[in-house]
């Protein structure tokens, strides 16, 4: 199932992250192509009036009337009546030029010596605009009033001035100056009409910052002071573009248009997010697309999961069970059989049948193999005991032939001990102390026998002496370390240790004899390996007490139980025998 979605829905998603990018570019490649479109359309406006304004200025200094009041200006000897004449004349030519224009130009003359010709004030010389014309050569004004008018309306309203040098053209000689005055809301009207975003908004700001029309750009003077700054360092000679702006509120997208004759900049600001809203939106739309889907490809995959994956997935961990041959566990989780006639169904029904028929089976077997494994155990006792008996009688002859009443009578008692506790077989099992008592009545007839040839030392973990053991494990393994010593030096040294080693009983015997072949050391390994107890039956007496105690140990406690055998050729033997603590 997971496949199954990640097939359907990285496609899927992959195609709708692409057609979405591809949408995005496209709509941002629109909206600021229309924005600046829009911008420069501004501009062209801007462009044209302002054209308009200058050739305002250039016909009036060079009109015959304007000459004419020059004239009269500069000569001193013409009267005050010619002087007075020539004034009227220039204000009715003024007023005229502003009745006919539609665009509402005013004009007013300043001369250096007579102040405006409207009112022949000279507090004109303290206003900001004639001191950036003066210091900074500023031609083209920001919007301020001017009392200099015909008429109080145009007095009172904001308006944007071009100066233009009063000379007189016969001498050349600057008497003062021509002011076209265009009223501010004539290009605060159109831009104030600009939309950019929600809150976006285009204004026209000097180079050093200010606003031309007078517009309120307190909120955004930081975004639009940092503009300028990043227009003079990476658009140096580019009328026009597009660049983000990043300040504490987010990202700002800033388009300009430059004005180089007036030294003027259209500036429009909108944050990022409001001017691509249809884009997130268009976003958003195919996100929620996406995650319905998701949502019903996942519902599909559950329902298929039901109807398909998940039986297959129960009749998987039912073969685990079947396979570790816990059947019951097995038949816990398989899934149910449905009405119809899917093939997932069939399956569920034919392995559940088979799983009933394997379980019969291997009960059938196990307890066939049980009672095989019993009747081996019981004919290994069988096997050992004739072996053991037949040698202890051996000494108990010798000690009557040399007269030795006292010792026949210990050695009797002793084998009589050991005859009960051979003979008791109501339990396989018996504590490792009792184990060693029986050992110790071996060892009594044995030193009876071989005397000081014998050295045997036991070492026993008293932590160890309620441990259960299988019946008759030692005795064999000490024989056989006390005869193939005796063969070697005619000394027996041998050490029986036991020992609790975590959760482990480890009984060792080690002796200086004869030691055994590589060979033999390989196949005692392989035959615990196999399990096979028919072939240690079969053995003809080779090794038959050690083969007898490695078949027992194998038969009680299987896997559980393990072997190190060192042993080397005509140095000794050291056995070690770990085996599960089982507690009495």
């Amino acid at each position: 199932m997971a496949v199954f979605s990640v097939l359907l829905i990285v496609p899927f998603a992959a195609l709708a992250y692409f057609l979405s990018e591809e949408a995005t570019k496209t709509i941002q490649s629109s909206i600021e192509s229309s924005t600046a479109q829009t911008i420069e359309q501004f501009a062209s406006h801007v462009v044209t009036l302002l054209t308009q304004v200058e050739d305002t200025g250039n016909q009036v200094v060079s009109s015959r009337t304007t000459q004419d009041w020059l004239t009269v200006h500069l000569n001193p000897d013409n009267s005050i009546q010619e002087r007075v004449l020539t004034k009227q004349r220039l204000r009715e030519y003024f007023s005229s030029y502003a009745v006919n224009n539609s665009s509402g130009i005013s004009i007013s003359a300043f001369a250096e010596d007579a102040g405006g010709l409207w009112t022949q004030d000279t507090t004109y010389k303290k206003s900001e605009w004639f001191q950036a014309f003066m210091t900074a050569n500023k031609r083209w004004t920001t919007a301020h009033k001017d009392i200099d008018q015909s008429d109080e309306f145009m007095r009172v309203r904001s308006i944007n001035s071009f100066i233009f040098p009063l000379v007189q053209l016969q001498s050349l000689r600057n008497v003062g100056f021509i002011k076209v005055n265009y009223p501010t809301t004539l290009l605060r009207n159109a831009i104030e009409k600009i939309r950019i975003g929600k809150t976006g908004k285009v204004v026209i700001l000097t180079h050093e910052g200010n606003s031309v029309l007078d517009q309120n750009i307190t909120e955004d003077q930081g975004v639009l002071t940092h503009g300028l700054r990043e227009m003079d360092t990476r658009f140096e000679g580019e009328a026009s573009g597009i660049f983000p702006i990043q300040d504490q509120a987010g990202t700002h997208l800033l388009f300009f248009r430059r004005l180089p004759t007036q030294n003027w900049t259209i500036i429009g600001t909108v944050p990022e997010g409001e001017l691509y809203e249809k884009i997130t939106q268009i976003r958003k739309t195919i996100l929620l697309v996406s995650i319905i889907l998701l949502i019903l490809v996942i519902l599909m995959a559950f329902w298929l999961s039901a109807g398909i994956t998940k039986p297959l997935s129960m009749m998987g961990k039912a073969m685990k069970h079947v396979q570790r041959g816990e059947f019951n566990q097995a038949l816990q989780v398989m899934p149910k059989v449905r009405e119809g006639h899917s093939e997932v169904d069939y399956v569920t029904g034919v392995f559940e049948q088979m799983t009933h028929r394997l379980r019969f089976l291997i009960e059938t077997e196990f307890e066939t193999n049980l009672r095989r494994k019993n009747a081996e155990y019981k004919a290994l006792l069988l096997q050992i005991n004739p072996h053991f008996y037949n040698n202890t009688l051996e000494i108990i002859s010798g000690l009557a032939a040399i007269k030795r009443e006292d010792l026949v009578m210990d050695a009797t008692e002793a084998l009589g001990k050991m005859m009960r506790y051979s003979l008791n077989l109501n339990s396989d099992l018996v504590r490792v102390a009792q184990e060693l008592d029986y050992m110790r009545d071996y060892l009594f007839i044995l030193y009876l026998r071989h005397e000081d040839r014998l050295k045997v030392t036991i070492e026993e973990d008293p932590s160890a002496a309620n441990f259960m053991i299988a019946k008759f494990i030692v005795q064999p393994l000490v024989e056989n370390a006390v005869k193939y010593s005796l063969e070697k030096d005619g000394v027996a040294e041998v050490t029986l240790r036991t020992k609790v080693e975590g959760e482990q009983l480890m009984i060792s015997v080690i002796d200086n004899g004869i030691g055994m072949s590589p060979e033999l050391v390989r196949d005692l390994l392989n035959e615990i390996t196999m399990g096979d107890s028919v072939a240690i039956l079969s053995s003809e007496g080779h090794s038959i007490g050690l083969r007898n105690v490695l078949s027992r140990c194998r038969l009680n406690y299987g896997e559980q139980f393990q072997l190190r055998l060192n042993s080397r050729l005509g140095e000794g033997t050291e056995m070690v025998l770990f085996f599960p603590l089982i507690r009495s």
